[in-house]
């Protein structure tokens, strides 16, 4: 899927008019008949099937708070089969409103801005669910798993439910992440996908525990581990591209520690440095080639890294000094290339300029809990989205496998400095 791109200098951009709000719109039924339709193929191809756990709850005309972990686009055409004739609107990140907003709004579609603050977000959920009757199919990762595992949820969402007050169910797949890892450029692998449909709190769960219990009902659902399931379960990926591009999560060798110099094709991670170089096996373990090994499991590794950015910060070394390609989305006709620019992150946050001395933006190291990152955004490149309630910075740094380590950052970052505060 491609984004469209104009160039334009910043300061023209500012002169460009803003998207306007809309209320949400109840999803044309032919639109979401064509979805329907259209999601067969892929689904045939993974021998797609579901059960269903608890669903006799809950009327056929009854919505509900749809909650579904992501793991590529096949989650859409997964929600699509399993929820069919349902009207439901879809909460999605505003970029995938560029250049098709009258779609997006007939597939039921409700923009928002991923790891920001976003009143208006909620606002339109409520519209949507007292006013259209709609349910709301939500994505609380907020983005693609990088390494398989769980991503970061919100604290605030057991809140949210209360506010919202609709019966909640669980779509959790097996597979989608195994088939098009986002590491691995858009190449689709044979892995067969499955699902399992759960009815997770009615009303009167929600009225009666405490916004800690809901919390923890949700974090414990969203719990799970694409790779040790593919090893548990014998699920052989036998591709020989199974590894390229995994330089972006795996970015710091275990062995020298050098960052940014780890190269990854067919089916093996190398370091450009040391030279240790490991094996991606068919059922998913990490084999060193030439020497010991240190992680025999990718989120193992990923964590690790995580443990480094940690320290870095702690003792007050952390630093990323970014050469950049700028893109500027300010409403949905596309998005802006306003040209090259120079992303800092350090403690106090991110500061953003262009070479052009035009634009410079601040963001706060508590302006969110996670960071919206993304390996081949809109097949560009790999990217660092920062921005407010105004504009969207999409920068495609010029370093090598860096999206990663700034994710990290920012969480590691967010939880430090709570903590310090409390």
């Amino acid at each position: 899927m491609k984004i469209k791109v104009k160039e334009l200098s910043f300061d023209k951009v500012l002169l460009e008019k803003a998207y306007e709000h809309k209320k949400p719109k109840k999803p044309n039924i032919i639109f979401r008949t064509l979805m329907r339709i259209l999601s067969n193929k892929d689904l045939k191809k993974t021998h797609f099937k579901y059960e269903e756990i608890g669903m006799d709850k809950i009327g056929k005309k009854d919505n509900m708070l749809i909650l579904m972990n992501h793991s590529s686009f096949i989650d859409l055409e997964i929600a699509s089969k399993i929820l069919y004739p349902r009207p439901y609107n879809i909460i999605c990140t505003d970029d995938g409103f560029v250049g098709k907003e009258s779609l997006m709004r007939n597939l039921g579609c409700i923009p928002t801005r991923k790891f920001t603050s976003d009143p208006t977000m909620v606002r339109d959920i409520l519209y949507a669910s007292k006013n259209l009757h709609d349910s709301i199919l939500l994505y609380p990762e907020a983005s693609y798993t990088f390494d398989g595992t769980a991503t970061k949820l919100p604290t605030y969402f057991g809140k949210f439910l209360k506010v919202l007050k609709i019966p909640v169910v669980m779509i959790k797949t097996d597979g989608a992440f195994l088939r098009d890892p986002l590491y691995n450029n858009l190449q689709v692998r044979k892995v067969d996908v499955s699902a399992t449909v759960k009815y997770l709190l009615s009303k009167e769960d929600i009225e009666n525990k405490s916004i800690e219990e809901l919390n923890e009902i949700i974090n414990k659902e969203f719990d799970f581990d694409n790779f040790k399931a593919q090893q548990e379960n014998n699920i052989k990926i036998s591709e020989n591209f199974r590894a390229d591009y995994l330089n972006r999560i795996l970015y710091k060798c275990p062995h020298c520690e050098e960052e940014g110099r780890m190269e990854a094709k067919a089916t093996t991670i190398k370091c450009l440095n040391c030279g240790c170089e490991y094996e991606l096996s068919e059922d998913g373990y990490l084999n060193n080639l030439n020497g010991e090994t240190k992680f025999n499991h990718i989120p193992t590794w990923y964590n690790w890294e995580r443990e480094c950015v940690k320290e870095e910060i702690l003792a007050g070394i952390y630093e990323m000094d970014l050469n950049c390609d700028i893109l500027v989305l300010k409403n949905f006709k596309c998005v802006y290339k306003i040209g090259k620019g120079r992303l800092i992150h350090n403690k106090d946050g991110f500061v953003l300029t262009s070479d052009d001395k035009l634009l410079e933006y601040h963001q706060s190291p508590l302006a969110s809990y996670s960071l919206y990152s993304d390996y081949y955004w809109y097949e560009l490149g790999d990217v660092i989205c920062i921005g407010d309630e105004k504009m969207r910075y999409y920068c495609l740094p010029k370093q090598k496998d860096v999206v990663s380590k700034a994710r990290l950052a920012v969480e590691e970052l967010y939880k430090i400095i709570n903590k310090n505060n409390k």
